[in-house]
């Protein structure tokens, strides 16, 4: 079972347009299928569920499109309060959470502040996030720490790094999967993705259903995570070399 799963949730605008209706209707049923997809995951035991719910660069959309996102989300937050608490689900926003409108942040403030001591899971929901904005801003705070004097530049190494990466406090990402049929990452978790298995799912996002999650898991379970090493069966000495030994 994976660990940490990250979901980039693609394709609730096109399914709009299949059915004839707005944008903002696609975006109401995607946030059905979260719903659906986060307890599937907590009843698998998934440790930790990360969510692409508004890029850095989402906020250049239509100024109505992303005023409904923000409150969709505001509404997601307030309606799963309840659920989320007493499944002991820690939530948190990553990204570049100052953009989002005083509406949306202070929901999310109160939300990870009630949840933060929880570990059944963990939702981490990216909002105004880029995954090389997160880089860049891991950097400059590093930067700045050797600035201080509190960081010395010969001491750093990937640990330095993940501590100024909010989306690698839950570990690496073992799946990352993507609906919608298209085969990218879109700017997302790059540094916790560096040896994710990658599932790409034709079902737009209002569509994947908990049995997709599972086929997605099922499909994880068959890789052979190498971290660059040889694999298993590889390492494993063939016995017919060892009879004149």
């Amino acid at each position: 079972m994976p660990s940490h799963v990250a979901i980039v949730m693609d394709g609730n605008g096109r399914w709009a347009q299949q059915q004839g209706q707005p944008r903002t209707i696609g975006h109401r049923e995607g946030s059905r299928a979260v719903r659906r997809v986060v307890r599937a995951a907590r009843r698998l035991g998934i440790h930790a569920v990360t969510l692409y719910a508004f890029s850095e660069q989402n906020w250049q959309r239509p100024e109505e499109e992303v005023s409904a996102l923000m409150q969709l989300l505001r509404d997601f937050l307030v309606s799963e309060r309840d659920e989320i608490l007493l499944h002991g689900i820690r939530v948190r926003g990553i990204g570049r959470l100052g953009r989002l409108p005083a509406h949306v942040k202070d929901v999310l403030d109160a939300l990870s502040g009630e949840s933060a001591e929880h570990d059944a899971m963990t939702l981490s929901l990216a909002l105004s996030y880029g995954g090389r904005e997160e880089i860049v801003d891991a950097v400059k705070s590093i930067a700045r720490a050797a600035v201080a004097g509190t960081q010395d530049p010969e001491r750093i190494d990937d640990d330095t790094v993940e501590r100024h990466l909010p989306s690698a406090d839950v570990g690496p990402v073992d799946l990352l999967i993507r609906t919608g049929g298209e085969q990218r990452i879109s700017n997302f978790v790059l540094w916790g993705a560096a040896y994710a298995e990658l599932f790409f799912s034709p079902k737009l996002w209002p569509e994947f259903s908990e049995h997709d999650l599972f086929e997605a898991i099922a499909s994880y379970q068959t890789r052979d995570r190498r971290f660059g090493r040889l694999s298993t069966a590889a390492c494993q000495p063939d016995l017919r070399d060892l009879r004149h030994v």
